[in-house]
């Protein structure tokens, strides 16, 4: 065997290997950080050694994978004018560094035909945990209680930020691809049990505020003005259905108000009460540092600083601000938020498309989006991994449809040709 051969063979192996690496990541995120960090850490170095440097290139090239690298970037000049430890500056470029793989993923799955399975791992492993989540809230003498009842693992933050997605994906899937009716009526009997979840089992309120949201999109997508009055009537009559079947569901909803309430009148350190305080020292914070912020790391000391002195909610000094823009906009200032939400918007116009694959893309933009106006999410590691890895995989699998679409169009237009 030649040399070339056996690099031939080696690196098709090592492109096999990295696509089910991918799976891992994805089968294991929904379970364990460890064994996610496992994965991905396998993963990069396998698919450092297949990719083609041009290939990276083209993609970075896009604004879908090269403004990641440049929000990466301004995290690392932020380090030079920070004004805390190295320690923290370097604690500080960590939530930045998954970014950098996005233009990797979108390489990597323009190529590969397996984009799929990874979703497919990500769904199923998804599906073992509400079917943990489900027996846990109806084996109440089980010894094991998971991190809180009705919540296995993780927390109910991420938890209900996986079920949304797999739930408007699962509908996605079936209006775009019309499955058989059998396996139809399977993804949506999981898109509704994933729905019911955070009624009957845990209620995560940032998925309140997504889901309308989410199903408004899908309309729009699906049948334009008619799609939305369609989506608000089915979101009326399942609230509604909801409301009054789930009594977790009302309580929940009466303690946000209290804690609202509790917060305005005498400043109690609530939940909500913590969010909102964190959000008005925010504006305080970016506002003394407009321009380039106040350095990559700086998020605690800066918070430390405006609540010194203070009592009750106003008191509490964060890691983050509870809010993406914000934990950007304190570190590397308004040029740097700016540059987050053009990512954001070159992600929403990578999935623009029609398909199965565009719609999950588009519903894990808008839930990352909608949620981090309370969350930090793209610097948490379960939802940044997430995100970042369903953007990549997903915008992978529409490039390589798009790049198959062209190919195909310019092969029909060479047969028309007439022969000379």
């Amino acid at each position: 065997m030649s040399a070339v051969t056996a690099y031939t063979l080696d690196r098709a192996f090592l492109q096999r290997l990295a696509d089910w690496l991918a799976v891992g990541v994805a089968l294991a995120l929904p379970w364990s950080t460890s064994a996610a960090s496992i994965f991905i850490v396998a993963w990069l170095l396998a698919v450092l050694a297949t990719l083609d440097p041009a290939a990276v290139w083209r993609e970075l090239q896009m604004p879908a994978g090269g403004l990641p690298v440049a929000l990466w970037c301004l995290g690392l000049l932020g380090m030079a004018w920070a004004d805390v430890g190295w320690k923290e500056r370097f604690g500080g470029l960590d939530s930045f560094h998954r970014l950098l793989v996005v233009p990797l993923l979108l390489a990597q799955f323009r190529r590969s035909a397996n984009g799929r399975w990874v979703v497919a791992g990500f769904f199923v492993s998804e599906l073992l945990v509400l079917l943990a989540s489900y027996i846990l809230v109806l084996t109440p003498g089980l010894s094991w209680r998971g991190h809180v009842d009705g919540v296995p693992v993780h927390d109910d933050v991420f938890q209900g930020t996986a079920f949304l997605v797999c739930a408007f994906g699962a509908l996605g899937y079936v209006a775009y691809r019309g499955q058989q009716p059998w396996r139809a009526l399977g993804l949506l009997a999981s898109a509704a049990l994933f729905i019911a979840n955070f009624a009957f089992v845990t209620v995560s309120r940032s998925a309140l505020l997504v889901a309308p949201v989410l199903a408004i999109l899908l309309g729009w997508r699906l049948a334009r003005w008619k799609g939305i009055l369609t989506a608000i009537a089915a979101m009326i009559a399942i609230g509604t259905a909801l409301w009054s079947l789930s009594p977790i569901l009302q309580q929940r909803l009466r303690d946000s108000f209290q804690e609202i309430q509790a917060y305005r009148t005498r400043g109690e350190a609530t939940s909500l009460g913590m969010h909102t305080a964190f959000l008005k020292e925010s504006l305080a914070i970016i506002a003394s540092a407009p321009v380039v912020g106040h350095g990559t790391g700086t998020i605690s000391e800066q918070f430390r600083q405006v609540t010194a002195g203070r009592s009750g909610a106003d008191a509490v000094a964060p890691d983050n601000p509870h809010n993406q823009t914000f934990a950007v906009a304190i570190q590397i200032g308004l040029i740097g938020a700016v540059v987050l939400w053009a990512m954001w918007i070159a992600h929403l116009a990578l999935f623009r498309s029609a398909g199965a694959a565009a719609w999950a893309g588009t519903v894990l933009v808008v839930e990352n989006i909608v949620s981090s106006l309370v969350h930090s999410h793209l610097f948490d590691f379960t939802n940044g991994w997430l995100y970042v890895f369903g953007v990549g995989v997903l915008g992978g699998m529409v490039l390589r449809d798009a790049t198959a679409r062209k190919d195909g169009a310019s092969t029909l237009k060479t047969q028309d040709k007439p022969a000379a």
